[in-house]
């Protein structure tokens, strides 16, 4: 989370009259009956016994807490995440369960500080754009645990485009099953290769997220049914966020303009596009202008991106058009409909961050590789370096910090965690290398990372497709900052952040599916430094002591690097060569051809001596 402190500063003073402390109370629980794209019904994940949950929609400088009930009373415990929030001085409030904390327990309560926490350093930097809260438990935001998180701007210093209207567009896959049913259908020996549930349809909905009220207005109906309504010659702020589990969508207008202003929280300088694809967990706004008549309603395009499904079912609707509306009375014209592509879409390294900050030189540098592999239980999990990762036991917040120098070890996370260990104020280098069939959106907690370089071949030669990284241009230039990147099948992104938020973050793909098979891995931060930067939230101990977790030592629980109990691992790779099942099936083999050999031979031998005998 690299920041530009002399701006920080500016903005603090400048807004601390105007802040607000903002609360929200979510009753988190089950909501029946709920057919957004008017298909069979399903029961939903909502808050306050209401779907889909309220738009949180806020000011840069005001405060804002969550209290969080787990009401699910089916026995699952639950937690928050407010995705692209950095909690400086309070990760324990990242939602990460297995990493920042425990489950919610049934009927306890937890409350998130996600912005301007007053335990945060003074320091500290504000944030502002476009962000989203979901479920980080047991799939829950595949069930409806999901909601756009609005942050304006509220000085000059920091107001980088001027608009009129301001409104957020929430996409995302839905499925008719639950997630726990969907996993049993994906990670099983049945489904060898791994290919992920496909939707049964989107759901698309609207919101008007003026800067002028903290309650934001939900915009009438789901998918074609949901229109916005434009004014002639305004300039209109449209916020894109995709809450899918696997999809990827592309959005468009008929007969509009298009300017990216930001992407993830960072504010960038106007980029014109005339169609926009986002991976899961991405965000993008965008400023239209409308036209300056009023005769003719557009379409404005938000299709589901097949690239990501092995399969696509007759049933499954892609494309969903709703509607700019300028005359309720007027003619939409009728625009042909199309899905391009992937690597026709938008280059996110050709964005420029509108407060700039240069890359430095690596300190530390780590390589991560991208394999999907049946395992000797004959299930299909993804892996980094051929870690399939899986959660620890006791939180990595709290083993950073009650194991003392033994928290400086990797090994103290578990066998499976992957944790990689950054010092206080490193700067801090990733690349990942894909090599799956698909594309995959990989997104750090607690940091916008810099994109220094992205190839789609990450294995070609040629300079114009893989160029090599110029460490001059970089400290002279102004790379891409965001939360989530796509990596495309066969490319590589290098990315790059400043270690200086200790604490313990995950990095994982947001495709939900591929997060449960083990394509994850976790960022240990400044250790240490921790205790002296941060102080847990008791509610955190609590609420693991109620699950009988431990909240001291090791990944398992334990005072060791090297003893883990009980503690799940990754599943066991298949054994190729001479082993004792290999001899064991070819000497079974052999025995068994000799002995039908033998048959065919006596059988053969005593039909020709029965010959002889008749003749």
């Amino acid at each position: 989370m690299i920041r530009n402190t002399l701006l920080v500063a500016a903005v603090s003073l400048l807004s601390a009259a105007n802040a607000a402390k903002v609360e929200q109370w979510w009753n988190v629980g089950w909501v029946e009956n709920q057919n957004p794209d008017g298909l069979p019904a399903r029961r939903v994940i909502g808050v306050n016994g209401t779907w889909p949950p309220p738009i949180l929609n806020i000011n840069s400088s005001d405060s804002l807490t969550i209290h969080v009930k787990n009401q699910l009373n089916d026995g699952m415990g639950t937690a928050l995440h407010s995705h692209g929030m950095f909690f400086n001085g309070t990760g324990y409030y990242d939602g990460a369960v297995g990493i920042t904390q425990c489950p919610i327990p049934p009927n306890e309560s937890f409350s998130y500080e996600v912005h301007n926490s007053p335990k945060s350093p003074a320091e500290a930097a504000k944030q502002w754009g476009t962000f989203w809260t979901h479920g980080h438990s047991m799939g829950q935001y595949v069930d409806g645990l999901r909601t756009a998180s609005i942050i304006h701007a509220d000085t000059a210093e920091t107001q980088a485009h001027k608009y009129d209207e301001d409104y957020t567009i929430l996409m995302a896959d839905w499925y008719h099953a639950t997630h726990d049913i969907l996993m049993e259908q994906f990670m099983t020996d049945r489904n060898p290769t791994g290919a992920e549930p496909i939707p049964d349809s989107s759901v698309i909905y609207f919101a008007h997220t003026s800067n002028n009220s903290a309650t934001p207005t939900l915009v009438p109906g789901f998918n074609e049914d949901a229109k916005l309504q434009f004014q002639p010659s305004k300039t209109y702020r449209l916020r894109l966020i995709n809450m899918s589990a696997l999809a990827m969508f592309q959005f468009w207008i008929d007969g509009h303009e298009m300017r990216i202003i930001e992407a993830d929280g960072v504010d960038t300088q106007e980029f014109p596009i005339d169609r926009i694809s986002l991976s899961v967990a991405q965000r993008y706004s965008i400023l239209v202008t409308a036209k300056n008549t009023t005769d003719t309603n557009y379409g404005m395009h938000i299709n589901m991106d097949p690239v990501m499904f092995d399969t696509v079912p007759d049933s499954l609707k892609l494309n969903v058009t709703s509607l700019i509306e300028y005359n309720d009375k007027a003619g939409t014209p009728v625009a042909a409909e199309e899905t391009r592509d992937y690597d026709d879409m938008i280059d996110d390294t050709l964005l420029v961050p509108y407060y700039p900050e240069p890359s430095y030189p690596a300190d530390t540098s780590h390589d991560l590789n991208v394999w999907f592999d049946v395992r000797a239980d004959g299930k299909n999990y993804a892996a980094f370096n051929n870690i399939s990762f899986v959660f620890p036991e006791t939180p990595s917040l709290l083993t950073q910090t009650t194991m003392g120098s033994a928290a400086l070890e990797p090994a103290a996370y578990g066998p499976s965690s992957h944790a990689i260990v950054t010092k206080h104020g490193d700067m801090v280098e990733l690349t990942i290398y894909n090599w799956d069939a698909n594309a995959h959106p990989f997104h750090l907690h607690g940091h916008q990372f810099q994109i220094v370089k992205k190839t789609m071949d990450a294995l070609s030669d040629d300079p114009t497709v893989n160029p090599p990284l110029n460490e001059t241009a970089l400290s002279l230039g102004n790379p891409m900052r965001r939360d989530t990147v796509t990596v495309p099948s066969g490319g590589a992104a290098v990315l790059r952040f400043r270690s200086d938020n200790p604490g313990a973050w995950l990095m994982h793909c947001h495709i939900e599916f591929h997060l449960n098979a083990g394509l994850a891995l976790i960022m240990i931060e400044a250790p240490e430094v921790v205790n002296s930067k941060l102080q847990i939230d008791p509610a955190v101990q609590r609420h693991c002591l109620a699950d009988n977790i431990a909240v001291t030592g090791n990944a398992a629980g334990l005072n060791s690097t090297t003893d883990f109990g009980n503690l799940k691992k990754e599943a066991k790779f298949i054994i190729s060569g001479w082993t004792k099942e290999a001899v064991g099936s070819v000497v079974g083999c052999a025995i068994t051809a000799a002995l039908g050999l033998a048959v065919v031979v006596y059988f053969g031998l005593s039909q020709g001596e029965e010959q002889e005998d008749k003749e």
